[in-house]
């Protein structure tokens, strides 16, 4: 058997050495440089004017520090969708906040707008609004921003957007970690570009950027000695990560344009299979990167469910996955309260994702075709 062929692995550009030996030339292996500095500057000016970038340790940090600088304390409402990694909710419970869970709708699986109106409506009947919205661009689709954007500002919540999947995606032309009051990026190993691991918090506001860098260097007063008015966390990049971003960041569309040609792989090999949907864009005002590519399986159809069809890649040395599972399904968050019906649950019940990373050669694709035509009773 070949080599195992994997869901999304790192795919280097070539230049990311050049950096790193500019950081250890230069002895600039703290997370502060010239690397941290020129990533930063590689992503506002990549996101667009306007914007502005500190790099961090990872996702999971940005968003923890985006809910502390809205104010978010023990007791206080947090509402984020449901379906999504466990990293998009697990800040809320780091400032012993409530996760509130909105369901996805069906054409993109994000966060439902009506399912967010409902549960709004209902907080504020309480005279409770929560204190931020958590929004997830999942496997790189956009969400309806327009109609979420709006709703937030029609009731007063600031808008979090969890861009972890989805750099390099836009909605109606403007790229995605773009829309709300602050966003996150995500450069885990696994992800559109990576750092090896690291993140980013992105937001409109300059003082959101000191303010983040401020918190994520052990929140350091000025003084001449280790003065401390707040309590701080060890959350910068560091300059040797960055180096790898700022190699990154040279390949990114090369990267984007290469998970977008594995999902038109998959809409071609799944075209004529009855009861197996490929997950797209609704319509020309979603652009996703496609970051992941993953199809739903309607039994009755198909005759296999989700999971025959991974073990089935499972036994050729290929790996797929099932959605993430909902976080109002989760053990960890069984008591949290959930608004919505049961799209997410469904998606988590019937959808796989596939092997996506820019790299995946012809070859490894021959091996998922004949895996799946073979499933398929295909000759």
């Amino acid at each position: 058997m070949s080599n195992r062929i994997w869901l999304s692995s790192p795919h280097m550009g070539g230049n990311e050495l050049k950096y790193i030996h500019e950081a250890f030339s230069n002895n600039w292996v703290a997370p502060l440089g010239p690397n941290v500095n020129g990533f930063e500057g590689d992503l506002e000016r990549y996101l667009g004017a306007g914007c502005y970038v500190s790099a961090l340790s990872s996702g999971t940090a940005a968003l923890h520090l985006a809910l502390l600088m809205l104010g978010v304390e023990a007791g206080d409402d947090v509402f984020c969708q449901s379906m999504t990694f466990a990293a998009s909710a697990n800040p809320i419970a780091y400032l012993g906040a409530r996760p509130v869970f909105i369901d996805s709708e069906p054409d993109t699986w994000n966060l439902c707008p009506d399912a967010l109106r409902e549960a709004l409506q209902a907080f504020a009947a309480k005279g409770r609004l929560p204190k931020a919205v958590i929004v997830v661009h999942l496997y790189g689709m956009p969400a309806k921003m327009k109609e979420i954007t709006e709703i937030c500002a029609e009731y007063g919540v600031p808008l979090i957007e969890d861009a972890a999947e989805a750099l390099g995606s836009a909605y109606k032309g403007q790229k995605c970690g773009t829309f709300g009051d602050m966003a996150v990026l995500s450069f885990n190993g696994n992800k559109i570009i990576t750092t090896s691991g690291g993140g980013a918090l992105v937001t409109r506001n300059s003082e959101y950027k000191s303010k983040s860098i401020f918190y994520a260097t052990q929140a350091r007063d000025n003084a001449p000695h280790y003065e401390h008015s707040h309590i701080g966390y060890n959350y910068r990049l560091s300059n040797v990560s960055a180096g790898i971003g700022r190699g990154q960041m040279e390949v990114l569309q090369d990267r984007v344009n290469g998970r977008r040609r594995n999902h038109q792989f998959y809409t071609e090999l799944f075209k004529d299979a009855a009861g197996i949907t490929v997950f797209t864009e609704p319509d020309a005002d979603f652009f996703s990167n496609h970051w992941l590519s993953v199809i739903l399986i309607d039994e009755e159809k198909t005759g296999f469910s989700r999971e025959d069809l991974r073990n089935s890649f499972f036994n050729m040395e290929i790996e797929s996955r099932p959605l993430w599972k909902p976080m109002h399904m989760q053990p960890v968050f069984k008591d949290a309260a959930y608004y919505g019906g049961t799209v997410a649950e469904d998606l988590f019940r019937i959808g796989l994702c596939l092997p996506s990373g820019s790299n995946l050669q012809e070859h490894e694709k021959q091996r998922i075709s004949e895996t799946v035509n073979k499933k398929l009773n295909r000759n």
